[in-house]
């Protein structure tokens, strides 16, 4: 095998871009160069977009790639790290956060489709000097044990709440006609999306029921 006299000079994303699949096939440096080469050419930069939003009260404009996940644009630029990236495929909930007062999973949003939207993270929810009361039921009701999952948890059970109130129905809510009420059932149905995997369900349920003024 002839070796090639000068050495490669390629970056760690460049063989990444050359793809798995042509480092394993080949066993000739000139045809891991070739393949480089060619995945090099056909990267292309990012395209960036401006796109405006209210994140707790105050407005943001930023110049995004515009596959930032909603995620990534509020903890690496706005440097809100509440919300968490558990899963980062939507079924965890830790990234729970309020767009005009709707839970979204925040790692399946695109940041470039929230223009004007406003925004609520579990920063804008309360302060530790003056607590949301979903926030300081939490802590009542040791609603939470390594805490990773908690902030997803009480945007999520704010805004279960809030859906029970307009009348949203949910898969268990067994008369349609009329509106529904806040259960154990309910809640457990609602916030099934939220995973706690040290197993606080039961606390978090109570906090709710609590916040809520209802009666198990």
């Amino acid at each position: 095998m002839t070796i090639p006299q000068e050495p490669f000079k390629f970056s760690r994303r460049e063989v990444l871009l050359a793809g798995a699949s042509s480092v394993a096939a080949s066993t000739s440096p000139r045809a891991l160069a070739s393949a480089v080469q060619g995945a090099s050419s056909a990267a292309r930069p990012p395209v960036l977009t401006r796109v405006s939003f209210s994140v707790n009260g105050a407005t943001h404009t930023l110049d995004l790639d515009t596959r930032t996940t909603l995620l990534d644009a509020l903890r690496e630029n706005l440097k809100l790290t509440g919300s968490k990236k558990g899963c980062d495929h939507g079924q965890c909930g830790a990234c729970t956060v309020l767009v005009e007062g709707r839970r979204v999973n925040s790692c399946l949003s695109l940041a470039v489709l929230h223009e004007g939207d406003r925004i609520t993270t579990i920063e804008g929810l309360g302060k530790p000097e003056a607590l949301h009361p979903m926030q300081k039921a939490f802590v009542d009701h040791d609603g939470y044990q390594c805490g990773y999952c908690t902030p997803g948890q009480i945007c999520s059970a704010v805004a279960v709440l809030d859906e029970i109130k307009d009348g949203i129905p949910s898969h268990v809510t067994a008369d349609l006609t009329e509106r529904p009420r806040v259960t154990a059932a309910e809640l457990r149905e609602r916030m099934s999306g939220n995973i706690c995997r040290c197993g606080a369900y039961s606390n978090i349920i109570d906090a709710m029921t609590d916040v809520s003024g209802a009666r198990s």
